[in-house]
């Protein structure tokens, strides 16, 4: 009797990235550049200190606790722990994560940053007295969850202060950030008057202050709608 070889078996295909992979990677990937961006490394001292005085008259007087959700390279988060505030930022991308704690420790800082999903913060059951978000809003798939996962985080009283804009028109051309980003319910940004409207049930009472006109704060002049979102809940 012959021999019956052994089969192969086929090989089992890779199961595909989540997008909570694909973010994170994506974020990853842009954490060593991401500061470039005058907005974001805030390295201009002109940016830098339009966004100080903005944060002071957003927050309430230090010391506060403040959840930066979103953190990223923790430029934020630095501005507000030189400010006397007590900061936790949290950001999907561990390198991201790891840009901040170098940035704030370099400055002689003290702040505390976890790698976790900005969405639903693993903060467990600490209270803030601000949940502080700047242009993360139209990378979330369901924003709506966010934003209450934010407010139940925040002590009576708190602050949510919301930095964001609408960089790209409905029907405009533009590459997805990640395989998919174009089905997000706020992909290329979320106007004022649609982010007000899906805070003010949250909310006792907000306002809202247009941002798209201060060109220090962008390093350069910008065309698109930019503002900040302050609510008291």
């Amino acid at each position: 009797m012959n021999a019956v070889p052994d089969a192969t078996p086929d090989p089992v295909p890779e199961p595909p990235a989540s997008p909570a992979s694909a973010i994170r990677a994506y974020w990853n990937a842009a954490a060593a550049a991401f500061d470039e961006e005058p907005d974001h490394g805030l390295l201009r001292e002109r940016t830098r200190v339009g966004w100080a005085r903005l944060l002071s008259s957003w927050l309430p007087r230090a010391p506060a606790d403040v959840l930066d959700v979103g953190c990223g390279t923790g430029s934020l988060s630095l501005l507000l722990a030189e400010a006397g505030h007590r900061v936790t930022g949290v950001d999907l991308a561990p390198r991201m994560v790891e840009r901040a704690e170098a940035k704030c420790a370099a400055a002689g800082r003290a702040a505390r940053f976890l790698v976790g999903d900005a969405a639903d913060p693993p903060t467990g059951r600490e209270r803030y007295d601000v949940v502080l978000s700047r242009h993360l809003l139209w990378t979330l798939p369901d924003p709506g969850a966010s934003l209450r996962a934010w407010v139940a985080r925040l002590r009576p009283g708190g602050r949510l202060v919301l930095v964001e804009g609408r960089w790209r028109q409905a029907g405009q051309d533009g590459a997805p950030y990640v395989a998919g980003a174009g089905a997000l319910p706020w992909d290329g940004g979320v106007t004022a008057a649609d982010l007000a409207a899906a805070v003010r049930p949250l909310a006792a009472r907000l306002h809202v202050e247009p941002l798209g006109g201060d060109p220090e704060l962008w390093g350069g002049p910008v065309a698109d709608e930019r503002y900040a979102l302050i609510a008291h809940v």
